[in-house]
């Protein structure tokens, strides 16, 4: 399929819709070709199998112990909440939804949240630095993060911690790819991430503890416990904490990890359960990077450094705390109808003294740097409450299904710096000998960068209508009232943000969908001067087909998608906001992003297990390529088997590659010079042994060919993670 490269605003082409039905047709195909193969598995499934939707009641599962007997342990889930609120099967969604569920995150040894969007589904990641990362979705970066469903405005001008939450305290991360107004009222055009927590839902007492070491030192220690609390587990609690202390393959960097997290659970009646948790996380990191290595020579040549220069002085740190509460109501009735309460108080704080790396050194030399010292601090406060209730209702002889919520936010963010700029005899010679050895600058007085609170203040309701057996309708809206007010000036916005989606059920596994939603996104991005960014506006189009096999257990789907936006941001290139060290934008006119998606998940057969995706996209504005380093095309692929022969062996790995991607910059000259990153692949593997019942050994290879990449490429160039190795012992009791 031909996308049109102009990223005019008009709409699909006629070819487009010819070549959809082409690709419906092969799928239907492919289907019919594959059900009689999963005939004789389906029959014995029918008796059990997932009810379709519009019937669909509130459904319990128990998690089990990784790799015990014969139990699945699939990398796909049967019904989730995410982006209606509604318990649907991923089929009934009318849109594209990814779940990296706790199986896939353990095999692939995916430590953090940063780990798992870098291999997720349409979801590619920029690390600026040794500490922060972007995320891109369709060509837009991704701001919108929620914890239970309770949405944080999330942006990359300061790091809070958020990418290096440990998983550990994660069940499952759900990516919604498209704009997601519906769930999160300011919709992020490109995805939202969801994390869910895990609960305390064994009533039995149950543990796992683990601990690994690999390539640079790197130690990790985990223990998660559960079980019940009083005789009769009506009351049950989980503890997860753990601790991890690595250097890196930069020379001088050091980092330490340690967080704990604690959830109760308890039966107030046969209906009503109530969640407590509090969630502790600290990161404290020497020798950090601020920016990346100098791009250019001054003589306009590409520099090439070893990948182990840091660019950090000694002097140099970076601490992170971070502290939530959470409390979670849910009470169901007989009639299938439920109530959920969820509310949050959260408080980040961040402590740094950075140095940035300024200007093109001479070639030969190693001078014609200069640098820029800062001291920060910031601190983000949320209070946030969501609550809906859902359920099934009657119509004209047909049940269907209704969701209605409101939902409450205050975000506090506040940020102060000290500037400490330093000329070229105190940065010296810069080249592959650079060791970090140099004074600290005569600091500044500390000042405000900025002190702002966002309110968010939404109304919401969504309806499920079985039109008839095989079409079913979701309509929706979302009233939001958001405002911010502080040292960056106050912004009040309204907005009704309506959503619309159908489902046809072509046959029992295979569902074709199409759904609208507009775009509302406030940003809290800033111009050069300082100035808030207008909100994001537009609308999201998305059509395609769903099919699911070996009762839900595997799942494909298959997209095409339409974005158009006004007011998108897109970072300047070595230009900050009032002269401090916060990144400045500007906003895009007629960004139009178009393309298809295609995703395998789940179980194949009872011993392999695999995740497949591929992801094509063109994104442009009226000044041409939009995000420019943002891959437009991808590829990943994970595997999980089980051996036949050898049923305590469990063997995988896989494949992400990405195609060639650009950034102009300055150059030494003035003139704009555009930088490329070559396509590359990065290859994973990894193999488990079940020693007994309750310990397993497993080693995970990542880059297994060492591939040298840009993982940022601008004025300033990070390189991606080398080879590396980790062995880990995981014992389950």
């Amino acid at each position: 399929m031909s996308f049109n490269n102009r990223g005019t605003a008009a709409g699909i082409r006629a070819s487009d819709i010819r070549n959809t039905l082409t690709v419906s047709l092969l799928a239907l195909a492919v289907h019919t070709l594959i059900n009689p193969a999963l005939a004789q598995t389906a029959e014995t499934t029918s008796d059990t199998s997932t009810p379709k939707s519009d019937s669909l009641q509130e459904m319990v599962v128990e998690a089990t112990s990784a790799d015990s007997g014969d139990e699945q342990h699939d990398y796909s889930v049967k019904t989730t909440r995410a982006g209606t609120k509604m318990l649907l099967s991923p089929r009934d969604i009318p849109q594209s939804v990814s779940i990296v569920t706790q199986q896939r995150m353990k095999d692939q040894d995916l430590q953090t949240v940063d780990e798992v969007l870098t291999n997720a589904t349409g979801v590619s990641s920029q690390e600026i630095d040794s500490e922060r990362s972007n995320y891109f979705s369709r060509g837009f970066e991704i701001t919108s993060f929620s914890y239970d469903d309770i949405p944080t405005s999330l942006g990359d001008a300061w790091n809070f911690g958020d990418a290096t939450e440990d998983t550990a305290i994660y069940d499952r991360i759900e990516v919604v790819r498209g704009a997601t107004g519906l769930m999160t009222g300011a919709g992020d055009p490109g995805a939202t991430v969801n994390m869910v927590r895990k609960k305390a839902d064994s009533k039995a007492f149950t543990g796992n503890l683990s601990a690994s070491y690999g390539s640079w030192n790197k130690q990790r220690y985990i223990a998660d416990v559960a079980g019940p609390l009083n005789s009769t587990g009506s009351l049950r609690g989980r503890v997860v904490a753990g601790y991890q202390d690595q250097d890196s393959w930069l020379d001088r960097y050091h980092k330490t990890k340690k967080f704990l997290y604690g959830v109760m659970d308890a039966d107030i009646t046969d209906h009503t359960t109530l969640s407590l948790g509090w969630d502790y996380q600290q990161t404290h990191t020497s020798n950090p990077t601020w920016g990346g290595l100098p791009s250019l020579f001054s003589n306009g040549s590409r520099t090439h450094y070893d990948r182990s220069i840091n660019t950090a002085a000694d002097w140099t740190k970076y601490a992170i705390e971070s502290h939530k509460v959470f409390v979670n109501l849910a009470h169901n009735w007989d009639n299938g109808w439920s109530f959920r309460f969820n509310g949050t108080h959260g408080e980040q704080t961040f402590n740094d003294t950075l140095l940035y790396i300024m200007g093109n050194p001479d070639a030969s030399t190693g001078k014609n740097t200069t640098g820029w010292g800062s001291k920060d601090r910031g601190k983000r406060t949320l209070d946030s409450f969501d609550s809906y209730a859902s359920g099934p209702f009657e119509l004209l002889g047909r049940q269907h299904q209704l969701m209605a919520g409101v939902n409450y936010s205050r975000q506090h963010n506040a940020t102060y710096s000290q500037d400490g700029p330093m000329d070229g005899d105190q940065i010296g010679v810069f080249n592959n000998s650079w060791n970090g050895h140099v004074a600290e600058p005569e600091w500044g007085d500390w000042y405000l960068n900025a002190n702002d609170i966002i309110r968010q203040k939404s109304a919401y309701t969504a309806a499920r209508l079985s039109l008839a057996d095989p079409l079913s309708l979701i309509v929706g809206a979302r009233y939001t009232q958001y405002s911010t007010n502080g040292s960056s000036g106050d912004m009040r916005k309204y907005n009704l943000t309506p959503y619309g989606g159908v489902v046809y059920d072509i046959t029992e596994g295979l569902s074709a969908y199409a759904s609208y939603t507009s775009i509302f996104a406030p940003q809290t991005k800033r111009t050069v001067d300082g100035a808030w960014l207008s909100p994001i506006t537009g609308k999201n189009y998305e059509t395609g087909l769903k099919a699911d096999w070996m009762d839900g257990r595997l799942t494909t789907n298959f997209a095409i998608f339409r974005i158009e936006q006004e007011n998108a941001s897109e970072a300047l290139s070595n230009q900050f906001v009032n002269g401090s060290s916060e990144q400045a934008y500007r906003a895009t006119k007629g960004a139009v992003s178009k393309g298809a998606e295609f995703e395998v998940n789940g179980a194949v057969t009872d011993n392999l297990q695999l995740t497949f995706s591929t992801t094509r996209y063109v994104a442009r504005d009226t000044d041409g390529r939009y995000n420019s380093f943002a891959p437009q095309t991808q590829v990943k692929l994970f595997t999980r088997y089980r051996v036949p022969v050898l049923p305590d062996l469990t063997v995988g790995g896989g494949i992400n590659w990405q195609n060639r991607v650009y950034k102009d910059v300055s150059g030494p000259d003035g003139e704009t010079q555009r930088l490329y990153q070559s396509s590359y692949p990065l290859v994973d593997l990894f193999a488990r042994y079940q020693v007994t019942r309750q310990l397993a050994v497993q080693a995970n290879v990542s880059n297994l060919f060492d591939r040298e990449y840009y993982s940022y490429l601008d004025d300033s160039a990070v390189y991606g993670e080398p080879r590396n190795v980790s062995v880990s012992l995981n014992y389950t009791f």
